[in-house]
């Protein structure tokens, strides 16, 4: 080990530890503390990330860095710890300890601020809270951009934090192709739209039995119960302390069949990525996924590429009829397969088709552009959001609960989080495509065998973790970078052959 590496260790042990309490409050917020501990533990969250922010931001982690960026004999693996610890200095050193600590703790607070606005559909009492969250990340931007004289757009650098290299420049390319290339197809496929019935998909399915075969499904895919958990929460999501500890939620609706089925594949897709992150890294600032494209084009590729196809049923229907006698004694694994594929302009990003989804994404998109290159005012977001989604979706939110409330995001200060969406969506198509080039996808799936995907996805993507960006992670793998292009003809060609007969 070099020297002076070994004097930054115990500086990284102590972040990772704290950072580990963080996550741990927040895991524990969002699925098991009772309401009235939001205001303790709030504090003891503005208190940790204190301490993190002084472990991180001090004269001798900051010496240690600058000489070790210009050490020649250091490994690929302290190499790559080091530039990406100095990436996390230049980001909040340039912040105050003061508004860090309050910005943490604001954060802290928000989600079950939002929780109970939108449980309520009372806007009103969450705008308050999302206009502080927003003027903090707007002073943040100019403390960033004046500290590294960058010459960047405010809602450049958000989009960076999550996805080195996107701007907007990129994101607007994309969303337009979207446009052009998925919208035609999607007026094509909503003139078919009733002449499939799901009905079964809202019958009364007892949350207990969904809790039985979501866990079957996630033992499925690959997920390692021996690493992690499957809990609920308002709004599923994928947490980690290490690779030996990656923890999921779901949602279940007694009357939707479907909700916590796909959440549960794409959570685990998100687990399976940290679940695989090599032990060489592991614990340190590279041991976690490069970006949050990347973690969705896992996501993504599990719940809808692989899924949302026959051949991932073949091997489970008969498990879920089991489950279900009385529900699905009248469905047949075809009409389950296109009542799970119907495509229907809604109003829930996390309940949409896999041809509409990213037209959610944009929406979200072009409202955060208002924001931070606009300063459009927040009692403006509600009519802004509602006349996107009429826009571009052909539907109108009738609240705000299932309008401009139904993503927790903003809650956390996650601004620049949502085009990683559509990212990852696109990324899922092109690694899908590579994976039938190098082994016999169908097979695999059919037999129920996820060892030699996950085994691939492993070795070509998820043991890195940080220490390659997602466009090395792909050139790597099948020599190209990001290509869209992938994505677009993934849902032609899918939604052409379902739709053909009806």
């Amino acid at each position: 080990m070099n020297p002076l590496f070994k004097e930054l260790t115990p500086w990284l042990d102590k972040a990772y530890a704290l950072n580990s309490a963080l996550v741990l409050f927040e895991w524990d917020a969002e699925t098991e503390a009772p309401p009235d501990a939001e205001e303790m533990n709030a504090k003891a969250v503005e208190i940790l990330s204190t301490e993190y922010y002084k472990t991180i931001i001090n004269d001798t982690v900051k010496e240690l860095l600058w000489k070790l960026s210009d050490e020649t004999d250091l490994t690929a693996q302290e190499a790559s710890i080091v530039k990406e610890l100095r990436k996390q200095f230049d980001d909040m050193e340039p912040i105050p300890q003061e508004d860090y600590q309050a910005f943490r703790g604001l954060t802290a607070r928000g989600p079950s601020i939002w929780t109970k606005a939108k449980n309520n559909n009372d806007y009103e009492s969450f705008a308050p809270v999302l206009k502080e969250i927003i003027d903090y990340q707007k002073k943040f931007i100019k403390y960033r951009l004046e500290a590294s004289d960058k010459d960047m757009r405010p809602y450049n650098l958000l989009l960076n934090d999550f996805e080195e290299g996107f701007t907007m420049k990129e994101l607007d390319l994309f969303f337009e192709n979207l446009k052009n290339e998925i919208v035609p197809l999607l007026q094509m496929v909503v003139k078919k739209k009733d002449n499939i019935n799901k009905d079964y998909n809202h019958r009364q399915y007892p949350i207990e039995k969904q809790k039985v075969f979501n866990r079957r499904i996630a033992e499925h895919v690959g997920f390692d119960f021996n690493r992690g958990v499957i809990k609920e929460s308002a709004h599923p999501f994928t947490t980690n302390l290490h690779n030996r500890d990656v923890r999921i939620t779901t949602h279940y609706h007694e009357d939707n069949l479907e909700s916590a089925i796909f959440s549960t594949i794409h959570e685990s897709g998100h687990a399976l990525y940290e679940q695989h992150i090599s032990d060489d890294i592991n614990g340190t600032p590279v041991g976690t996924g490069v970006s949050m494209g990347m973690h969705e084009g896992q996501s993504r590729l599990f719940e809808n590429n692989f899924g949302r196809s026959r051949k991932f049923w073949i091997p489970l229907f008969d498990k879920l009829k089991e489950t279900y006698p009385e529900n699905l004694s009248d469905i047949s694994l075809d009409d389950f397969i296109l009542g799970i594929n119907k495509a229907t302009p809604s109003l829930i990003r996390t309940e949409a088709d896999e041809l509409t989804y990213c037209l959610h994404i944009m929406v979200r998109y072009e409202v955060e552009k208002m924001i931070f290159e606009e300063n459009v005012s927040i009692d403006e977001l509600p009519s802004i959001w509602n006349q996107k989604y009429e826009e571009y979706l052909g539907v109108t939110p009738s609240t705000d609960t299932e309008g401009i409330l139904q993503d927790i995001h903003w809650a956390t200060g996650s601004f620049g989080y949502f085009p990683s969406y559509a990212l990852g969506t696109a990324i899922a198509a092109q690694i899908q495509a590579q994976l039938r080039r190098v082994m016999p996808l169908d097979q695999y799936l059919e037999e129920g065998n996820f060892k030699p995907i996950n085994d691939y996805l492993t070795e070509h993507i998820h043991r890195f973790g940080k220490t390659k960006t997602t466009n090395e992670l792909l050139k790597d793998m099948m020599g190209e970078e990001f290509n869209p292009q992938y994505y677009v003809d993934y849902l032609k060609e899918k939604y052409t052959e379902l739709y053909k007969d009806l």
